[in-house]
């Protein structure tokens, strides 16, 4: 009942910018937090940045200064704006959301971890 969707991933050369999005679909209720993670060939999933509902942002070290997430909680969505992209940077990146939404059943609200099906950002020259 609920799904995540990314998109915006793709080839970019070492310096440069990437955006990758993603957009939460179902009957919501609230959306807490949102984050992108990653996860490079015969590496662990780790997370590179996550926002709160009122919008406050962390973000793992390395990508300090050069990364930046933003949500729209009108339209449900989560941005991730990429700059000075290494090819470090090359993974799978998959948004994450904390989702409660309507049920239509006994249970009217329930709360779960979702998952978009990823999306390749490849850097290289």
């Amino acid at each position: 009942q609920v799904q995540v969707v990314e998109s915006g991933g793709g080839l970019v050369q070492p310096g440069g910018s990437l955006r990758v999005s993603c957009k939460v679909f179902g009957s919501i209720f609230r959306i807490a937090d949102m984050a992108w993670y990653r996860q490079a060939p015969g590496k662990q999933r780790e997370l590179v940045a996550r926002i709160t509902d009122g919008g406050l942002p962390n973000y793992v070290e390395s990508v300090k200064g050069r990364f930046t997430i933003s949500r729209d909680n009108t339209n449900d969505t989560a941005d991730l704006q990429m700059n000075d992209l290494t090819a470090e940077d090359t993974a799978v990146y998959y948004c994450y959301a904390d989702v409660t939404y309507y049920s239509g059943g006994p249970e009217q609200l329930v709360r779960g971890d979702y998952w978009g099906q990823g999306t390749q950002v490849t850097v290289s020259s």
